[in-house]
């Protein structure tokens, strides 16, 4: 219960929601000097981290971000500034 109301929570030693924010943002902004296109396969709850950090979400926002599966979650922009494109199938029906 901790670890979904409190971002600072880390239960059984494993990383805090807002550990995990920090890592994601990390990378985000290491990604915007070097531009062109990225493509990474990535778990649930980094693509919930970077989406709430590319749209200005707090942190309590992870638990109301829903990320299904096969589907692609594409952010573009730079220096900061993100803008999102969530939800494309990558089935091949």
């Amino acid at each position: 219960a901790a670890w979904l109301a409190d971002p600072a929570a880390a239960p059984h030693g494993g990383e805090s929601l807002a550990a995990l924010h920090e890592r994601v943002g990390a990378w985000l902004r290491d990604l915007a000097p070097e531009g062109g296109r990225v493509v990474v396969v990535a778990e649930p709850d980094v693509v919930r981290a970077a989406v709430a950090l590319a749209v200005g979400a707090p942190a309590s926002a992870f638990w109301r971000i829903d990320v299904r599966p096969l589907t692609a979650t594409e952010l573009s922009g730079r220096n900061g500034r993100w803008n999102l494109l969530s939800g494309r199938s990558l089935s091949s029906d």
